[in-house]
């Protein structure tokens, strides 16, 4: 496991973090990958009942990886979310769809199944991509200086790859987050049942691990089937078959914004969206 991701017991809880600070944690393929190997070694630990996902530093995350020196979107990968082939010699909209069924929907799908709950400890941005990697959490507890959005709508594309935002939103505010591009706070998302518990930033380490403690007096197999039972109501209510038609559309967007502007992502890069925002 690189050192994009870092591993910590603590107690009956494994903190799982995101160590990409200096671009908020900006999610490239090698940190997918740490963060499947992460989760996958606390899974496989008897002694941990909890996951703890968190980013380092200021921010939870700032999303994909669209434009740091260590973005990795044409490196190849080992496959373990989905059985598909490289998309390193496709061209096309075969070179997208293979990738990012893999390192994004793939992923986030093979994480929201692990049989052990999982708690997001979000602080800072939580944007786009960042918004897959909480809501694969089975709860959130959020410090009071968090917001969230999902701007990619800016590109022209229909939101990100996980597109779990009727229901972790409701149809209402998730129209109205992807019509805008524009942040909520910590507390909005709280009303709107996004999120778990709000509380100071100082608290938000405390507050989250006695939340992870007294998940973990309850019995492991017990757990495992509540999530599961939870995980699969949803999916009666959608959820599943949802993603699957609008992962069709993403790669529709992608593949029109090729057509008209040779670019994927319109021409978009952080400083665009930044100043697109403001």
């Amino acid at each position: 496991m690189t050192d994009v991701v870092t591993y910590e017991r603590r107690g009956r809880a494994a903190l799982v973090t995101m160590n990409r600070p200096r671009y908020r944690n900006a999610q490239n393929s090698a940190m997918t990958y740490a963060l499947d190997e992460a989760f996958t070694r606390a899974v496989d630990d008897n002694e941990v009942a909890v996951i703890v996902l968190a980013g380092a530093g200021d921010h939870f995350s700032a999303g994909h990886d669209i434009g740091t020196p260590e973005r990795d979107a044409d490196t190849s990968f080992p496959r373990q979310a989905v059985m598909w082939w490289d998309h390193t010699d496709k061209a096309g909209a075969d070179r997208r769809y293979a990738r990012e069924m893999e390192v994004y929907l793939g992923m986030c799908r093979r994480w929201r199944e692990m049989p052990k709950p999982a708690v997001a400890m979000v602080q800072g941005a939580c944007i786009a991509g960042g918004l897959m990697l909480a809501w694969v959490c089975d709860l959130i507890v959020a410090a009071e200086d968090a917001f969230f959005a999902d701007p990619v709508l800016r590109m022209g594309i229909p939101g990100v790859e996980y597109f779990a935002h009727p229901w972790a939103l409701g149809p209402r505010f998730a129209r109205e987050v992807l019509f805008t591009g524009e942040r909520f706070d910590a507390r909005r998302a709280y009303e709107v049942g996004m999120v778990n518990r709000v509380v100071p930033r100082a608290e938000l380490e405390s507050a989250t691990f006695a939340l992870a403690e007294r998940i973990a007096t309850m019995p492991a197999f017990g757990l495992a089937l509540a999530k599961r039972a939870v995980n699969q109501c949803e999916d009666q209510m959608g959820l599943r078959a949802g993603m699957d038609a609008v992962f069709g559309l993403h790669h529709v967007a992608h593949a029109h914004n090729v057509e008209v502007s040779e670019n994927p992502l319109a021409g978009m890069d952080p400083a665009a969206m930044k100043r697109a925002a403001s």
